[in-house]
Parts: structure tokens; sequence; C-alpha cells
């Protein structure tokens, strides 16, 4: 498994809770920064699979 996909499932995680805290307690830049973690994270995981997924092909 690739660290890029164990650091996207991570920045996922966080970005979620951070967007979650910032819809609780009303403030609307918290909640962006933690959606905009979370999709940066989405991206990386996606980017690692890409990776782990051409490595496989390569060691057939």
């Amino acid at each position: 498994m690739d660290k890029d996909r164990i650091e996207g499932a991570g920045k996922q995680a966080a970005g979620a809770i951070k967007k979650a805290v910032g819809k609780v307690t009303g403030d609307t830049k918290t909640q962006a920064e933690g959606q905009a973690e979370q999709t940066e994270g989405k991206v990386q995981n996606a980017a690692g699979g890409l990776k782990d997924a051409v490595r496989d092909k390569l060691s057939q």
C-alpha cells in the first residue's frame, strides 16, 4: 500500500472532524478548511491508489 493512501485517509478523517466542529460551532471558516482538507485527502488517496495499480501492473 502506498504511503499516499495512508496519509490521504488521515487527511480525510481530520478534515471531516474539522468540518463537523466548524458546523457545530457555526464557524464557516473552520468548516471550509475542513472541507478543503477532506478533499485534499481524497485526491491524495486516489493518487496513492493509482500508484498501487501501476506498481501491480508492472510487477506482473
